[in-house]
């Protein structure tokens, strides 16, 4: 029996999932799922609610903060059945810790900047972080599981808060060149691992370099990941265009093309 509509259509969508996860004539797979193979589809679920928005497709998007809102019931739902939280444990954790970060609003009005309470705000987690007890790090409270370019700059902005952090650019790009250097001698020794270790540093650094600038690493690979893909797109359609197949030209003649592409979108 479908679950009628109620005054809420949220608890709707709770007792939804209740009866998914009945034993008693649940869904078989709902029932197989626990925190850690639900994981992966909260995090899908996530970049989808991001795609949406990059489209500006604000239908998808109600739809997919749906698809996010019911990971957020359904994990409340296999820890409710564990005796760990409920939904509303959930609701009033976050309640509290806006009300705790927004002291500014919701104490006193001090007329604050958008600067200074991503400020305060970073000192309010940092005393949360603290209160928790054990040896306190700068870095505690990042997560693992982030995408890595996001964890390099989240890392690297908490590590400047504590002044560990290049003054200028240009040191920056020196030490981007002292990377490219090892990459290089990596290489050279053949050893994959230590190939590895050296690209990371790598890219460790250029996500310092677009914090510096207070751009987001994660969208600035975003937008050349774009421009590879138009690029790329355009001249498989130009080799058709002269009567070749793309895959059947050597790489002098692909490279050729490429710069074609390139010459195109600067006229």
């Amino acid at each position: 029996m479908t679950p009628p509509p109620s005054s809420s259509e949220f608890e709707r969508l709770r007792e939804i999932m209740r009866r998914l996860r009945d034993p008693d004539g649940g869904c078989p797979w709902d029932l197989e799922q626990d925190f850690s193979t639900i994981a992966p589809y909260t995090i899908e679920e996530a970049y989808e609610v991001a795609d949406a928005i990059d489209r500006g497709d604000y239908e998808d998007l109600r739809d997919e903060l749906g698809d996010l809102l019911l990971q957020v019931i359904f994990h409340s739902q296999i820890a409710s059945e564990k005796g760990l939280f409920t939904v509303e444990d959930v609701a009033r954790s976050i309640n509290e810790k806006m009300i705790r970060r927004h002291p500014h609003v919701f104490q006193q009005a001090d007329g604050r900047s958008s600067n200074g309470q991503t400020a305060a705000w970073e000192d309010i987690k940092a005393k949360e972080r603290a209160s928790k007890g054990g040896h306190a790090s700068a870095l505690d409270g990042v997560a693992k599981a982030l995408p890595a370019l996001l964890r390099a700059e989240k890392l690297q902005k908490r590590a400047a808060r504590t002044g560990f952090d290049w003054v200028e650019p240009v040191q920056i790009l020196d030490k981007l060149a002292e990377e490219t250097e090892e990459v290089k001698e990596a290489i050279s020794g053949g050893d994959i691992d230590d190939i590895e270790d050296e690209i990371g540093d790598l890219l460790f650094v250029a996500a310092n370099l677009a914090r510096r600038f207070k751009l987001d690493p994660e969208i600035a690979l975003k937008r050349a990941n774009a421009k590879f893909e138009r690029r790329f797109r355009a001249m498989e359609q130009l080799a058709e265009a002269k009567g070749s197949n793309f895959t059947d030209l050597t790489l002098e003649e692909q490279d050729g093309l490429w710069g074609e592409v390139k010459r195109g979108e600067r006229s």
